[in-house]
């Protein structure tokens, strides 16, 4: 009888008793990152030259975030729809992976633009710079609608780490602008121009936690650790308390893609026969009790027999 190499799609396949989640993302919708990105980048230019025309460390600093944001979310866009391409013959575990590196880089992007802000705002503080109070306020108030807009749609997409980097920036910016409204008003008021820098350095702060949250987040994912909902020595604890397992060594647990925890090691048993029914008991074990179902254990007959 004449055999056929096996293809990509049938090597990727999962039959009965196999995991039931696939290697890629069915159910991400680009299109909220898409028209979240047409219209932060679309604001972010006209915030650019007003920032830099106004002379605003505060409207400057509300721009860069734009402009990051921007980049942010086509950097999520692109992510998302790699994500949902299929396992290949060189990546058999397809590309989920790619939206945590989005999340990380926009992280690390982030946190560069903090610094940028904290060592200007630390130079104009004792360096006063004349700001247009009035220009800050107006340009700052249509910046804050046009983040409360992307925000609301960045809501009701698919829940990520990478979508969640994306909101960090864009609650940022959120942030940014609601600084540049108050600077603004003080300016024209009372003439008082550190509130400029000293309000950018407070919204930086606050920008700060969530960015390394997300930071975090997406290292601990890209290193393949244990998932935050699992407990890996109560796993092990509950795999050698199985009937029919002697002991259990050569443990790992991560996760393959967002969502999909995975588990592979070593089982002793004392009897061979016995491993079919052993090897289902222990995959409803993993499934009901920590949520694996992606499960790839090797038996082996214990050395004292």
């Amino acid at each position: 009888m004449k055999t056929h190499p096996p293809s990509t799609e049938h090597l990727h396949a999962h039959r009965a008793g196999d995991a039931s989640h696939h290697h890629f993302s069915e159910v991400r919708r680009p299109g909220i990152l898409g028209w979240s990105l047409l219209i932060t980048l679309g604001f972010a230019l006209v915030e650019v030259v007003a920032g830099f025309w106004s002379n605003s460390l505060a409207l400057i600093s509300d721009a860069g975030h734009m402009v990051t944001d921007a980049t942010a979310l086509g950097l999520a866009l692109l992510a998302q729809i790699i994500a949902r391409r299929p396992p290949s013959a060189k990546h058999s575990f397809g590309f989920g992976r790619a939206e945590a590196l989005a999340a990380f880089i926009n992280a690390l992007v982030m946190l560069a633009v903090v610094a940028w802000i904290v060592v200007e705002a630390a130079q104009r503080f004792f360096h006063p710079v004349a700001v247009q109070g009035g220009t800050v306020f107006v340009v700052a108030c249509i910046g804050m609608a046009v983040n409360i807009v992307v925000a609301w749609v960045l809501s009701h997409g698919q829940d990520s780490v990478n979508t969640r980097a994306a909101m960090v920036h864009v609650l940022g910016d959120l942030l940014g602008s609601v600084a540049a409204v108050i600077a603004g008003v003080v300016i024209y008021f009372t003439g008082w121009l550190q509130i400029d820098p000293l309000l950018s350095v407070l919204v930086s702060a606050l920008i700060l936690k969530s960015t390394i949250g997300v930071l975090k987040e997406s290292y601990h994912f890209l290193m393949e650790g244990v998932p935050h909902h699992i407990d890996y020595l109560e796993v092990g604890e509950d795999l050698s308390r199985q009937k029919g397992v002697l002991s259990v060594h050569d443990l790992h647990v991560w996760e393959m893609t967002p969502g999909a925890p995975a588990l592979i090691g070593h089982v002793e048993i004392d009897d061979m026969q016995a491993w079919p029914s052993i090897l289902r008991e222990i995959k409803q074990m993993l499934l009901d009790k920590h949520g694996i179902d992606h499960v790839t254990l090797q038996p082996e007959l214990s050395a004292m027999l």
